[in-house]
């Protein structure tokens, strides 16, 4: 892609995920993903309506008049987006990609976490890692990554969930705010997860394309396996073959919901033609209930 498509682009995912993060998502991102506590401010002047349990009793003795302390929630929190680039991600039958929905998610969450003042990196992964860049702040430092999101281009077309799992507990060392975006078609991630989960508060979105959960039926058919590449004839009018592939793909998808849920880390499910914004607005409600 050369560098004036790409900066079109760039500018036009930061356009519509900017107004989504700064409408809709910078207050629910906010409410979610609290700071470390809360840290003392400043003194005032007690006001009708204040609560009688922040006086601060020195300062009113000194005064001869009522004084209360102000805190303030101390944030400076990190988000960090791990992102799959392998090779299952280029597919779709929709209009979009799954890549290009994670791309959006992902340029939705960080605008919200730089709303907000926090740190945000990222890890980009497919069998291997292929691009980690560390937590920082500001505007200049989201575009990079939307450009990568867009173009950069993975060296391995396999999935490793638990080798990015097991980066992300290695450069870590303080808890974060995690989201995992993938198809999640890998199975082999049960001990980082758990690693992962008891560290940081961490969220899987899996992105699926609809064509993905059941083969029609079309008679002899080649099918390629868009990360190996091996290309296989498929009788896709055999009901046996119709149905096992059908009862791997749920397995694998409920085995996504089983693993996240039972190590105490957030799970949301969002087809390539389903909306997301609506999606990632019932997780951040139901978190906060």
């Amino acid at each position: 892609m050369d560098t004036k498509s790409l900066l079109k682009k760039v500018r036009k995912i930061e356009i519509k995920t900017r107004r989504l993060s700064n409408n809709i998502f910078g207050g629910e991102y906010h409410s979610t993903f609290k700071g470390k506590g809360m840290t003392f401010s400043e003194v005032r002047q007690y006001q009708f309506g204040d609560d009688v349990r922040a006086i601060d009793w020195n300062v009113t003795a000194r005064y001869s008049s009522p004084y209360i302390k102000v805190f303030e929630e101390e944030r400076e929190l990190t988000l960090m987006l791990m992102i799959d680039i392998s090779g299952s991600e280029f597919f779709g039958s929709q209009s979009q990609t799954k890549r290009e929905i994670i791309t959006e998610i992902a340029a939705t969450l960080a605008f919200s976490a730089l709303q907000n003042n926090d740190k945000v990196g990222v890890i980009m992964f497919s069998g291997q890692i292929e691009l980690y860049i560390p937590p920082k702040k500001g505007r200049s430092h989201i575009l990079r990554i939307i450009r990568e999101l867009i173009e950069y281009e993975p060296t391995n077309r396999y999935t490793d969930i638990g080798e990015a799992l097991a980066f992300l507990s290695s450069v870590l060392k303080k808890k974060a705010i995690v989201f995992l975006l993938s198809d999640f078609i890998d199975s082999s991630y049960e001990k980082t997860l758990k690693i992962a989960a008891k560290k940081h508060d961490l969220t899987g979105i899996r992105i699926y394309d609809k064509l993905e959960t059941y083969i029609p039926k079309l008679g002899l058919v080649p099918m390629m396996d868009s990360e190996t590449k091996m290309l296989s004839w498929i009788d896709t009018d055999s009901r046996a073959i119709r149905e096992s592939y059908s009862r791997e793909y749920g397995k694998n998808a409920e085995n996504f919901s089983i693993l996240f849920n039972k190590n105490g880390a957030g799970s949301i499910s969002c087809g390539v033609s389903e909306s997301y914004v609506k999606k990632l607005l019932g997780y951040f409600k139901n978190r906060t209930r």
